[in-house]
């Protein structure tokens, strides 16, 4: 008896799931994820000055779904399952096409700190559609803090822009429904399949449109090489497109879609870094009081269920 006893206990300390406000694996990466996606923006921003937005977008997925296939050929990965592909066609119309076209349509015309605004409202569009999709129920606290970090990103990203709409924030907010409805399929599939195969048959799917859209974009759209411009298409097409996402994935599986993405609370403020840094875009002195009320947000997010 005390054999079996002994026997069992492991088993059961490996199942527990850890708790909520502890920093397991699935919260870092898709913090890492986080950090990818916050280089997005100014990454688009460089690829613009050597590309059209159509050209950028194309070039950006035949690039990331190159790097996929070679991948899932070496690892030998079997074709997805006929249940799963529905699902495949939604993160690939979301995540690969829909949000980069969208957010460098509204980039040739908005600052890298003004898109943000999409970012910053992004967490509590995928927590409420992976609510819907799910049948998920997060705690009256968890949407307290959630709508209350939506809301500081926005008045901050709007702040920043002196809060007028335009074509762009049409663009922007668009992006913002396909990106949440993509992210939420893509974690419920990475539940079913590695997060790396879920991106990566993602692209595969689209490759196809891609490099149409690549041929007919290089035909029309001028093109100006520079450096920036092609490490701004490199990072876009294998930082934040399959390595980003990968993680990201990963991350959501584990700790779930509505505490994944409000780490994204985090997002915009990132980019303004790397908007100052990379683009020598200007900050208003308000950025670390914003920092620390998302923060703030952040943690009460990632402490309830």
């Amino acid at each position: 008896m005390t054999a079996h006893n002994s026997a069992t206990r492991p088993t059961t300390i490996a199942v527990t799931s850890p708790l909520p406000g502890s920093l397991n694996r699935g919260t870092i990466l898709a913090s890492l994820g986080v950090l990818a996606f916050s280089l997005t923006f100014p990454a688009t921003a460089w690829g613009l000055r050597s590309f059209g937005p159509w050209s950028l977008v194309s070039l950006r997925s035949v690039l990331a779904a190159l790097v996929a296939a070679g991948f899932l050929l070496a690892l030998r990965v079997p074709l997805p399952r006929r249940e799963h592909r529905v699902g495949l066609a939604v993160v690939a119309a979301g995540v690969v096409v829909g949000f980069p076209m969208l957010t460098t349509l509204a980039l040739r015309t908005s600052t890298t700190s003004h898109a943000a605004v999409v970012v910053g409202l992004l967490p509590l569009t995928t927590a409420a559609l992976s609510a819907l999709r799910t049948g998920a129920r997060p705690s009256r606290t968890f949407w307290i803090a959630a709508v209350a970090g939506a809301v500081i990103v926005l008045g901050f990203t709007l702040g920043q822009s002196g809060g007028a709409l335009s074509l762009g924030d049409g663009y922007l907010f668009a992006a913002l429904l396909v990106c949440a409805a993509g992210y939420t399929e893509g974690g419920r599939l990475a539940r079913l399949m590695p997060g790396w195969q879920v991106i990566g048959w993602a692209l595969v799917l689209c490759l196809p449109l891609s490099l149409a859209g690549s041929a007919l974009g290089l035909a029309y759209e001028p093109v100006h090489l520079t450096g920036q411009g092609l490490a701004g298409l490199i990072w876009a097409a294998v930082g934040s497109t399959f390595l980003g996402l990968y993680v990201w994935y990963r991350g959501m599986a584990e700790i779930g879609a509505p505490r994944a993405s409000q780490l994204q609370l985090a997002q915009p403020l990132l980019t303004l870094v790397w908007s100052i840094a990379l683009l020598g875009e200007h900050l208003s002195p308000a950025a670390p009081v914003a920092a620390c009320a998302v923060l703030v947000c952040i943690a009460v997010t990632q402490r309830v269920k």
